[in-house]
């Protein structure tokens, strides 16, 4: 009977490193690196084409210092944009997030 606890315990263990890891979406242990669109509901979205592009970006290292600013007023400054046509963000990651960057990218007019 003990044997059949201890086995049940291992089952348990892999289930919840399972059901971890497949709610993470796209995160790489050892490396990453994601493009993906931002939502923007909050931006008003008027500029009809996408002839300018700001970036802002936010930098951690090893989980204790997070310097930068990653914001979308940041990179419309940076990109001189008044009309946002669409927002991108930029996520690499590397070895367990030792070294991570941030990066939103505002594409407009």
């Amino acid at each position: 009977m003990k044997e059949v606890i201890e086995m049940n315990k291992e089952k348990f263990k892999i289930i919840i490193v399972i059901f971890i890891f497949s709610i993470i979406p796209a995160c790489g242990l050892v490396y990453t690196n994601i493009k993906t669109p931002a939502p923007t509901l909050a931006i008003q979205t008027n500029a009809e084409n996408q002839s300018k592009i700001g970036k802002a970006s936010c930098t951690s290292y090893v989980w204790i210092i997070g310097i930068g600013d990653c914001s979308v007023a940041e990179a419309m400054k940076n990109g001189e944009i008044k009309k946002v046509h669409h927002i991108d963000t930029e996520i690499k990651s590397i070895f367990f997030g030792i070294y991570e960057r941030y990066t939103t990218v505002i594409y407009g007019e």
